[in-house]
């Protein structure tokens, strides 16, 4: 008894943590050049961040750390500081920059220039522009590999999705799609795209071991933007012309539920625990909250003039969450892919640490891994485990960072 009290107290401790984290959205207001920050947690702006000229797409880094902001008409990105709510760098990028993603250890960004046809690789350790790809005509949504081994880009005008390795930044394939592919999601896997086409009115599902279209699913009137469940089991697209999202059962590959929400819905995340689903509604200046147990919408935000938040613009981690330390800044951990399914990465900050241990807990507060870490990017095997929810204890010296961590 005295044991599955002291579980209970440890899982209790885990979760206020957790609940402590709060998470954040961060949508893009195109005609206010700005961005509302909402805390999910009382779905209120707690902050407006003045960013470039007609900002667009969003990606929150893994850590939670930095957001990124597409700024179209200045053709550059904004890089925001998530701590201080305060825009630290702007970099030239292409032109008409609109989708953007964040590798999952942090290191990179790459950005979809439409007008160039292009995609801008950008070091988001220095904020220095590395280089460009050459991509299909009018590119728009991207997406990258739960690995970081691949980005796939939407080309609108050229009806393809461009893959790209990028260990040597360059296409390595091309899939040819439907027509006008604009949002692009991929499974927590790895193993399935999914691509919103516009004027098809539907989702395309790809295989991403062979490239080749495995599916075609039927949605609402012009479908744009597109994300996936943490679970992998629910694709979420908003349907701009019929003020809708789809909700699609992705092992039957099935709309398992359509839902009204405000006017011209364009960007659209889930939190990272799948149970909302933010919806961006461009003509209604608002953000629609769908509760995905009861795919009703639950509560609806005002923020600024025509947003967009075309990506994902809601935080995965709040840099704050459980840590103990003497530093003015808290130490940049990155965990990723998460969800996973067979190993874990974790990225340790470019400081010198002298000793780093990480315990792996399931929800009963049972200690079920541990290891010491050496080096400063290393991966834990999950692969034994069974599915379900875990703690990730990370403690370095004096410090301690506790994260949720989903098995699939």
């Amino acid at each position: 008894m005295k044991k599955i009290l002291t579980n209970l107290l440890l899982v209790a401790a885990f979760l206020s943590v957790m609940n402590a984290d709060g998470q954040t959205a961060y949508i893009t207001n195109t005609n206010d050049n700005t961005v509302s920050v909402i805390d999910v947690a009382t779905n209120t702006v707690t902050d407006t961040i003045i960013v470039g000229n007609r900002p667009m797409g969003v990606s929150v880094s893994a850590d939670g750390s930095k957001v990124y902001i597409t700024n179209e008409i200045d053709h550059t990105i904004s890089v925001i500081n998530a701590a201080t709510n305060s825009v630290s760098a702007t970099i030239a990028v292409g032109n008409d920059p609109d989708g953007i993603v964040v590798s999952p250890d942090g290191s990179k960004v790459y950005i979809a220039n439409a007008n160039n046809g292009n995609v801008s690789v950008v070091d988001a350790i220095n904020n220095t522009f590395i280089t460009s790809i050459q991509v299909g005509y009018q590119p728009i949504g991207i997406t990258i590999s739960p690995d970081g081994s691949k980005v796939y880009v939407a080309n609108e005008s050229s009806n393809t999705i461009s893959v790209i390795n990028t260990t040597i930044n360059d296409v390595s394939n091309t899939i040819t799609v439907g027509n006008y592919p604009w949002g692009i999601c991929i499974s927590p896997d790895g193993t399935k795209l999914y691509v919103a086409d516009e004027f098809d009115d539907s989702v395309v599902v790809i295989n991403t071991a062979t490239n080749t279209i495995s599916a075609s699913i039927a949605v609402g009137n012009t479908p744009w933007g597109i994300t996936i469940s943490p679970d992998g089991s629910k694709v979420y697209v908003t349907n701009y012309a019929d003020s809708t999202v789809s909700v699609i059962n992705t092992t039957t590959n099935t709309v398992t539920n359509t839902i009204l929400v405000g006017s011209d819905p364009w960007g659209i995340s889930v939190t990272p625990d799948g149970s909302k689903v933010y919806v961006v509604n461009h003509l209604s200046n608002t953000v629609s909250v769908i509760d995905t147990l009861t795919n009703t919408v639950t509560a609806i935000i005002a923020v600024g003039t025509n947003p967009v938040s075309f990506g994902n613009f809601i935080s995965t981690y709040n840099m704050t969450t459980g840590l103990v330390s003497t530093r003015t800044e808290p130490p940049s951990i990155s965990i990723f892919p998460n969800p996973a399914t067979n190993q874990l990465t974790i990225s340790l900050p470019a400081t010198n640490i002298k000793s780093c241990t990480i315990n792996l807990y399931d929800m009963l507060g049972e200690k079920v891994l541990t290891q010491t870490l050496n080096l400063k990017l290393e991966t834990l095997n999950i692969s034994s485990l069974p599915q379900g929810i875990y703690f990730l204890e990370v403690l370095m010296d004096n410090e301690k960072v506790v994260r949720k961590v989903v098995k699939l």
